[in-house]
């Protein structure tokens, strides 16, 4: 058997909670099954609850309680393919960071955990507030060093 010419270790999802990110993670999971590799889901925030958090409105601990449910559902599809996860939580938006978007919260995330891999929702564009990814997907298409799957 020959040596892939890509070696994978870490493949970086970044979800909000929505279809499309339990979507990804299976992706993810299947990558990451493939070449061996863990799986680090980064749950971005949207702007609505990364501003509550900034200005006092919600209590940070109350916002990772939430977060939690959503990855012990993507923690349920890496278990089925026999990968680790590993997660971790972003601010979408930043009401002190004019360069704070969700691309580059996605890409500084991926240099943090070393991602060799990202795989990213590219959710339809509704004008819903809580679908944060949809502002990130082509960001993190443009800029990104690594290998970027868009599902």
């Amino acid at each position: 058997m020959t040596e892939s010419p890509v070696e994978v270790n870490t493949v970086l999802v970044p979800v909000d909670g929505s279809d499309e990110s339990v979507a990804a993670v299976e992706y993810a999971a299947g990558i990451a099954e493939k070449y061996g590799a863990d799986v680090h889901a980064l749950y971005v925030l949207d702007e609505e609850v990364s501003k509550a958090i900034e200005t006092g409105a919600v209590e940070k601990d109350d916002v990772v309680v939430e977060t939690e449910s959503f990855i012990e559902s993507a923690r349920d599809i890496t278990d089925d393919y026999g990968v680790e996860l590993g997660n971790s939580i972003a601010y979408g938006f930043s009401t002190r960071r004019k360069t704070q978007h969700p691309g580059s919260a996605v890409l500084d995330s991926a240099d943090e955990v070393e991602a060799d891999f990202i795989v990213i929702p590219r959710e339809p564009l509704t004008g819903e507030p809580g679908e944060v990814l949809e502002k990130a997907a082509e960001y993190v298409l443009l800029y990104a060093s690594q290998p970027v799957l868009s599902v």
